[in-house]
Protein backbone atom coordinates (compact mmCIF):
# COMPACT_ATOMS: atom_id res chain seq x y z
CA UNK A 1 0.00 0.00 0.00
CA UNK A 2 1.18 3.52 -0.67
CA UNK A 3 2.13 5.68 2.25
CA UNK A 4 -0.49 7.25 4.46
CA UNK A 5 0.63 10.65 3.20
CA UNK A 6 -0.29 9.77 -0.41
CA UNK A 7 -3.65 8.45 0.73
CA UNK A 8 -4.28 11.60 2.74
CA UNK A 9 -3.37 13.75 -0.27
CA UNK A 10 -5.76 11.79 -2.47
CA UNK A 11 -8.54 12.16 0.11
CA UNK A 12 -7.96 15.91 0.23
CA UNK A 13 -7.90 16.15 -3.57
CA UNK A 14 -11.12 14.14 -3.78
CA UNK A 15 -12.70 16.40 -1.16
CA UNK A 16 -11.59 19.33 -3.33
CA UNK A 17 -13.53 17.94 -6.29
CA UNK A 18 -10.87 15.94 -8.15
CA UNK A 19 -12.79 12.89 -9.43
CA UNK A 20 -9.59 11.18 -10.59
CA UNK A 21 -8.30 11.31 -7.00
CA UNK A 22 -11.30 9.22 -5.95
CA UNK A 23 -10.45 6.62 -8.57
CA UNK A 24 -6.81 6.47 -7.46
CA UNK A 25 -7.82 6.36 -3.81
CA UNK A 26 -10.29 3.53 -4.45
CA UNK A 27 -7.59 1.42 -6.10
CA UNK A 28 -5.30 1.94 -3.10
CA UNK A 29 -7.82 1.17 -0.33
CA UNK A 30 -9.86 -1.50 -2.12
CA UNK A 31 -7.79 -4.34 -0.65
CA UNK A 32 -8.21 -2.85 2.81
CA UNK A 33 -11.97 -2.73 2.31
CA UNK A 34 -11.99 -6.34 1.03
CA UNK A 35 -9.99 -7.47 4.05
CA UNK A 36 -12.40 -5.63 6.33
CA UNK A 37 -15.41 -7.19 4.60
CA UNK A 38 -13.76 -10.60 4.84
CA UNK A 39 -13.37 -10.19 8.61
CA UNK A 40 -17.03 -9.25 8.89
CA UNK A 41 -18.19 -12.22 6.85
CA UNK A 42 -15.66 -14.84 7.92
CA UNK A 43 -18.07 -16.67 10.19
CA UNK A 44 -21.14 -16.41 8.02
CA UNK A 45 -23.00 -19.49 6.90
CA UNK A 46 -22.12 -20.71 3.43
CA UNK A 47 -25.59 -19.78 2.18
CA UNK A 48 -25.31 -16.18 3.39
CA UNK A 49 -26.71 -13.88 0.72
CA UNK A 50 -24.30 -11.00 1.24
CA UNK A 51 -20.82 -11.55 -0.21
CA UNK A 52 -17.66 -9.59 0.60
CA UNK A 53 -17.68 -7.87 -2.78
CA UNK A 54 -21.30 -6.80 -2.28
CA UNK A 55 -20.46 -5.45 1.16
CA UNK A 56 -17.46 -3.50 -0.17
CA UNK A 57 -19.46 -2.03 -3.05
CA UNK A 58 -22.41 -1.05 -0.85
CA UNK A 59 -20.10 0.58 1.70
CA UNK A 60 -18.12 2.32 -1.05
CA UNK A 61 -21.29 3.75 -2.60
CA UNK A 62 -22.45 5.07 0.76
CA UNK A 63 -19.02 6.46 1.59
CA UNK A 64 -18.63 8.43 -1.63
CA UNK A 65 -22.09 9.92 -1.13
CA UNK A 66 -21.22 11.26 2.34
CA UNK A 67 -20.09 14.79 3.04
CA UNK A 68 -17.21 14.04 5.40
CA UNK A 69 -14.04 16.05 5.80
CA UNK A 70 -11.68 13.07 5.48
CA UNK A 71 -8.58 13.38 7.65
CA UNK A 72 -6.49 10.40 6.53
CA UNK A 73 -6.55 6.68 5.68
CA UNK A 74 -7.30 5.67 9.28
CA UNK A 75 -10.27 8.03 9.43
CA UNK A 76 -11.62 6.67 6.15
CA UNK A 77 -11.25 3.06 7.33
CA UNK A 78 -12.91 3.89 10.66
CA UNK A 79 -15.93 5.33 8.88
CA UNK A 80 -15.91 2.38 6.45
CA UNK A 81 -15.98 -0.02 9.41
CA UNK A 82 -19.00 1.76 10.85
CA UNK A 83 -20.68 1.71 7.47
CA UNK A 84 -20.08 -2.03 6.97
CA UNK A 85 -21.33 -2.76 10.47
CA UNK A 86 -24.54 -0.83 9.73
CA UNK A 87 -25.00 -2.64 6.41
CA UNK A 88 -24.61 -6.05 8.07
CA UNK A 89 -26.94 -5.15 10.92
CA UNK A 90 -29.55 -3.87 8.45
CA UNK A 91 -29.13 -7.05 6.41
CA UNK A 92 -29.53 -9.21 9.53
CA UNK A 93 -32.62 -7.30 10.63
CA UNK A 94 -34.14 -7.66 7.18
CA UNK A 95 -33.48 -11.41 7.16
CA UNK A 96 -34.93 -11.70 10.66
CA UNK A 97 -38.07 -9.85 9.60
CA UNK A 98 -38.38 -12.01 6.49
CA UNK A 99 -37.99 -15.20 8.48
CA UNK A 100 -40.10 -13.79 11.34
CA UNK A 101 -37.50 -14.11 14.01
CA UNK A 102 -35.41 -17.00 12.75
CA UNK A 103 -32.10 -17.41 11.01
CA UNK A 104 -30.02 -14.79 12.76
CA UNK A 105 -26.89 -13.88 10.83
CA UNK A 106 -23.71 -15.06 12.54
CA UNK A 107 -20.29 -13.46 12.51
CA UNK A 108 -17.23 -15.15 13.95
CA UNK A 109 -15.21 -13.13 16.39
CA UNK A 110 -11.60 -14.19 16.37
CA UNK A 111 -9.85 -15.21 19.56
CA UNK A 112 -8.35 -11.74 19.80
CA UNK A 113 -11.81 -10.31 20.33
CA UNK A 114 -13.30 -12.87 22.66
CA UNK A 115 -11.48 -15.24 24.96
CA UNK A 116 -14.30 -17.74 24.76
CA UNK A 117 -14.13 -21.35 23.63
CA UNK A 118 -17.07 -20.52 21.36
CA UNK A 119 -16.16 -17.29 19.57
CA UNK A 120 -19.29 -17.10 17.43
CA UNK A 121 -21.78 -14.33 18.23
CA UNK A 122 -24.94 -13.11 16.59
CA UNK A 123 -24.26 -9.85 14.71
CA UNK A 124 -27.38 -8.27 16.17
CA UNK A 125 -26.35 -9.21 19.71
CA UNK A 126 -22.85 -7.91 19.02
CA UNK A 127 -24.24 -4.66 17.62
CA UNK A 128 -26.50 -4.28 20.64
CA UNK A 129 -23.58 -4.91 22.99
CA UNK A 130 -21.38 -2.33 21.26
CA UNK A 131 -24.24 0.18 21.21
CA UNK A 132 -24.89 -0.39 24.92
CA UNK A 133 -21.18 -0.05 25.69
CA UNK A 134 -21.02 3.20 23.73
CA UNK A 135 -23.83 4.55 25.93
CA UNK A 136 -21.66 4.56 29.02
CA UNK A 137 -18.13 4.26 27.62
CA UNK A 138 -17.97 5.57 24.06
CA UNK A 139 -14.19 5.40 23.83
CA UNK A 140 -14.04 1.67 24.61
CA UNK A 141 -16.76 1.02 22.05
CA UNK A 142 -14.93 3.09 19.45
CA UNK A 143 -11.60 1.36 20.13
CA UNK A 144 -13.30 -2.03 19.72
CA UNK A 145 -15.02 -0.99 16.52
CA UNK A 146 -11.87 0.49 14.99
CA UNK A 147 -9.66 -2.44 15.89
CA UNK A 148 -11.98 -5.35 15.18
CA UNK A 149 -14.26 -4.06 12.47
CA UNK A 150 -11.97 -1.44 10.96
CA UNK A 151 -8.82 -3.53 11.11
CA UNK A 152 -6.83 -0.54 12.32
CA UNK A 153 -3.62 -1.20 14.20
CA UNK A 154 -3.09 -0.05 17.77
CA UNK A 155 -1.00 2.86 16.48
CA UNK A 156 -3.62 3.91 13.90
CA UNK A 157 -6.40 3.65 16.47
CA UNK A 158 -4.34 5.63 18.97
CA UNK A 159 -3.61 8.37 16.43
CA UNK A 160 -7.24 8.61 15.33
CA UNK A 161 -8.55 8.83 18.89
CA UNK A 162 -5.59 10.89 20.14
CA UNK A 163 -4.67 8.42 22.87
CA UNK A 164 -1.60 6.27 23.46
CA UNK A 165 -1.22 2.73 22.06
CA UNK A 166 -1.04 1.51 25.68
CA UNK A 167 -4.44 3.08 26.31
CA UNK A 168 -5.76 1.40 23.15
CA UNK A 169 -4.53 -1.94 24.49
CA UNK A 170 -6.12 -1.39 27.91
CA UNK A 171 -9.42 -0.11 26.48
CA UNK A 172 -9.58 -2.94 23.95
CA UNK A 173 -9.01 -5.65 26.56
CA UNK A 174 -11.70 -4.19 28.80
CA UNK A 175 -14.14 -3.71 25.91
CA UNK A 176 -13.61 -7.29 24.69
CA UNK A 177 -14.28 -8.66 28.15
CA UNK A 178 -17.39 -6.54 28.60
CA UNK A 179 -18.82 -7.42 25.17
CA UNK A 180 -18.05 -11.11 25.66
CA UNK A 181 -19.85 -11.10 29.00
CA UNK A 182 -22.77 -9.12 27.58
CA UNK A 183 -23.20 -11.35 24.50
CA UNK A 184 -22.78 -14.59 26.42
CA UNK A 185 -25.08 -13.30 29.16
CA UNK A 186 -27.81 -12.75 26.57
CA UNK A 187 -27.61 -16.45 25.68
CA UNK A 188 -28.05 -17.77 29.20
CA UNK A 189 -31.55 -18.86 30.24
Amino acid sequence: MKSGKNVTQLLQAWRGGDASALDQFTVIVYSNLRDMAGRFLRGEKSDHTLQATDLVHEAHERLIDTDIDWQDRAHFLAVAAQMMRRILVDHARTKRRIKRGGGNVKVTLDEALLVSDQPSADILALDEAITTLSGFDPRKAKVLELYFFGGLTYDETAALLEISPATVDRELRMAKAWVCQHVEGDKSP
